[in-house]
């Protein structure tokens, strides 16, 4: 459909010799614009969107480009802000399929009543700051009482002429918009009155401060606004009348098209009798109108609108020779940007501990990529941010909207005439006309992220008779759990170096020297990163929180924070109990995990098995035999060098001893010397493509149970190299087998999964979970895009 569109650009309503130089221009650019500089856009998907002290929160990012899964970057990054601006913690995840989990813990000692989240790609920070992902998460956090007074609520009335100016003589809507300094709607009275004291028009609030009315300005007369907030406060707004003669532009729109009008002074120069309009979203241009209005002070048309993707629709009017006069946005919804999830629950338990169990069906040849995430539906109040409102409304408009997810709850036409308001009340990501024009490419000071981690850096001293010796460095990477790597780069004549293809957790060390010349190291200074953008502790300015938390919900939090209160203190006596009287055991897998697995391999999602004491590998030919049958889903056909190996609709890939190997490799090995096997379910970020298929790794018998050996770095200089952020993987308790038999239960989130994936060859997914001790009612929210860039959310609630 966007092909379509996208040669569908030139739609003539009128007969008009344009200045053909400047509109091949103007295409040209504007073309290049999408090709070159594409824009990213960023969800969030959160478990909740209000926290107590010491809980986590669990959230999954999602980036769009251009309608599309963005494959523009490799990596994002996440900032925490406390309430003052300061920043607590800062993350950088891979990009799997344009997505990325992550976990942030609220400190313990947490004061404020809400956290800020902003995130971005590098490729993002090309674009006005305002595009970048911003949002306030509560914190349940009751403020002790204050002896101050609140401060005085200051009401600001903007006013939005539509097409952006007030031309004298010409009928023109004006949207207006009333918020306090902290950018919260605020309910006014107004009347709209000329110089004279005389009141032309009452002015009513249509929707969280927002309304609309027309001005006919005459000659000799000035016009403002008097109004009364909510509070009592008053105030008077001027009316600026901008131009005495020009033109304007109006814009509405029905279910199949947009009906334009544009209108003229009865005097203009020359330039203004004959006008373009382009009409254009996401930098794609759909169509380009040429308008003659030699004879005619107003012209009407009617653009089709009904087969466009869902988003906001920009209009734009030049005179003949490009230079811009008004711009209107309008939001087009033909439910395009959604694919279909059949949901289901076939198992409900609302009792202590009950199991419930969820079914997704996705009939769709595309792949998908979603988020579930079940929480007690009594302390989460309405989200007012959602994967529709982010990708479709947010992230494409200056100034922030409040509660955004509104105008995606209905397609009534009363919600589609409030977001018309949203439409003409705030900014939008606009063109600099004059740049395109004089064809002028913006200036990109940070490049693209297209690969994940990398060995990079630069070799100070490389002159004179040693920039003409060919240089190598060796490398030999050391993790934190002793796993190494062993990497050769050479250096160029600059003394720049780069290795790509490095991919890890947490920090490693970094030893080097410089190969069959140690002694160089004596004179040279080596400077060595791992590629990602680079960054520092910072401070933002914030304002307070525009949110109002429930005060019911904040009630039924409180309960969970006292109840898991008394539970961190029935653990930490429980502990001090075990340290003093007996020595706690290990889980046995734990242990195998410990002494086999390491770097990406150890931990992880997935099923482990320890083979050093399992009676079953006596009846299996090899460990695909031994494996049937153990993990479900997992599919395996044939046998010998047939066999293949399937797992909801991927194939896993195959690491022996954490080396890629192949089914015949695995096969040839004998039963009876592997020790230990993970199976790891998608994704696995340990594979070089994104492990889609999820993985097996085989690890076969040490002898003894001496450590791997380290490397020998004596006499080698290192530096610590940090990689991506370690997150927690959420616990999901499972109470199949003995209910009774553990702690006290007062999860809030009952359930997160970040990676519930379909394809075409595996379209459904059973989700299991179990009810905590205390909740009765449960909220399920599914979120998630598809290969073609399409989006679904889903709510459910358990009662």
């Amino acid at each position: 459909m966007k092909k379509k569109f996208l040669y569908l650009c030139f739609f003539v309503l009128t007969t008009l010799l344009c200045h053909k130089a400047s509109a091949q221009q103007i295409d040209s650019v504007m073309a290049s614009y999408q090709e070159q500089f594409p824009k990213e856009k960023i969800h969030i998907h959160f478990d909740r969107s209000i926290y107590n002290k010491s809980e986590t929160i669990w959230y999954k990012v999602y980036i769009l480009s251009g309608g599309e899964l963005s494959t523009l970057s490799k990596n994002v990054y996440v900032e925490w802000y406390d309430t003052t601006g300061k920043m607590l913690y800062q993350t950088v995840a891979p990009l799997f399929q344009s997505t990325a989990k992550g976990s942030f813990d609220v400190p313990a000692n947490y004061t404020g009543n809400f956290l800020h989240v902003k995130a971005y790609t590098r490729w993002m920070l090309n674009d006005d700051s305002a595009f970048l992902y911003e949002r306030d998460l509560a914190v349940n956090n009751p403020a002790p009482a204050q002896k101050k007074m609140p401060a005085a609520m200051k009401t600001r009335l903007e006013l939005f002429p539509e097409g952006g100016t007030l031309v004298q003589g010409l009928n023109t809507r004006i949207a207006f918009k009333a918020t306090n300094q902290f950018g919260v709607p605020v309910r006014i009275k107004a009347l709209l009155q000329n110089d004279k004291g005389k009141t032309l028009d009452t002015l009513k609030v249509k929707h969280d401060g927002m309304g609309l009315f027309s001005l006919l300005s005459h000659a000799n007369e000035s016009y403002r606004i008097s109004w009364t907030d909510e509070y009592g406060n008053k105030g008077v707004a001027p009316i600026t009348i901008e131009k005495q003669e020009g033109s304007l532009l109006s814009v509405s729109t029905t279910n199949d098209k947009a009906l334009v009008k544009v209108e003229r002074t009865a005097n203009v120069t020359d330039n203004f009798k004959q006008v373009h309009l382009l009409v254009h979203m996401n930098q794609q241009l759909f169509y380009k109108v040429a308008l003659n209005m030699m004879e005619k002070t107003l012209l009407n048309a009617q653009i089709p609108i009904d087969e466009m993707p869902t988003g906001i629709l920009q209009f734009s009017l030049f005179t003949s020779d490009w230079l811009p006069i008004a711009e209107r946005i309008v939001f087009v919804n033909n439910h395009l940007h959604e694919f279909n999830v059949k949901f289901s629950t076939p198992i409900v338990g609302l009792e202590k501990r009950a199991r419930n169990i969820i079914e997704v069906l996705v009939n769709d040849t595309a792949f998908t990529n979603m988020s579930v995430a079940v929480t007690d539906a009594s302390v989460v109040p309405p989200d007012k941010h959602t994967i529709f409102s982010d990708f479709l409304l947010s992230d494409d408009i200056k100034g922030k909207v409040y509660n955004p997810a509104y105008y995606f709850t209905s397609d009534a036409d009363s919600i589609t005439s409030k977001l018309d308001l949203v439409m003409m009340t705030n900014g939008w990501r606009r063109f600099d006309w004059n740049k395109i024009k004089t064809a002028e490419m913006p200036s990109l000071k940070y490049p693209r992220e297209t690969d994940y981690l990398k060995l990079t850096g630069k070799v100070y001293g490389v002159k004179g008779s040693l920039a003409r010796i060919p240089l190598q460095l060796n490398f030999i990477l050391r993790g934190k759990d002793s796993s190494t790597q062993l990497i050769f780069v050479p250096v160029e004549k600059d003394g720049s170096f780069e290795q790509k293809g490095l991919f890890f957790y947490d920090t490693v060390r970094a030893f080097y020297s410089f190969n069959g010349k140690e002694k160089l190291s004596d004179v040279m200074q080596v400077q060595v990163e791992n590629g990602l953008l680079r960054q520092f502790p910072k401070s933002v300015k914030l304002g307070p929180s525009q949110m109002q938390n429930d005060s019911l919900a904040s009630l039924k939090l409180q309960y969970f924070f006292a109840e898991q209160e008394k539970l961190r203190k029935l653990k930490a006596a429980a502990t001090l109990q075990e340290v003093t009287v007996k020595a706690k055991v290990k889980d046995p897998l734990k242990v195998m995990d410990e002494k086999y697995a390491s770097g990406l391999f150890s931990g992880g999602d997935g099923y482990s098995f320890d083979l050093t004491d399992d009676k079953s590998i006596i009846g299996a030919m090899d460990v695909l035999g031994y494996l049937q049958g153990k993990v479900a889903g997992l599919m395996i056909t044939g046998s010998g060098p047939q066999a293949s190996l399937s797992w909801r609709g991927g194939s896993p890939d195959l690491y022996l001893n954490e080396m890629r190997s192949d089914i015949s490799m695995i096969q040839s090995t004998p039963v009876t010397d592997i020790a230990y096997i993970k199976v790891f379910r998608p994704p696995f970020f340990g594979s070089a493509g994104g492990g889609s298929g999820g993985a097996i790794a085989i690890y076969t018998k040490k002898g003894g149970d001496s450590r791997r050996s380290d490397a020998n770095s004596r006499g080698m200089e290192s530096t610590i190299l940090g990689g991506y952020s370690r997150f927690k993987e959420f616990y999901s308790p499972s109470y199949e087998k003995s209910p009774d038999s553990f702690d006290p239960d007062v999860r809030t989130t009952l359930y997160w999964n970040p990676y519930v994936l379909t394809n075409k060859k595996s379209p459904r997914v059973k989700l299991e979970f179990y009810n905590n001790d205390i909740s009765k009612k449960l909220q399920v929210v599914l979120e998630g895009v598809n290969g073609e860039g399409k989006v679904i959310r889903i709510t459910r609630l358990l009662e």
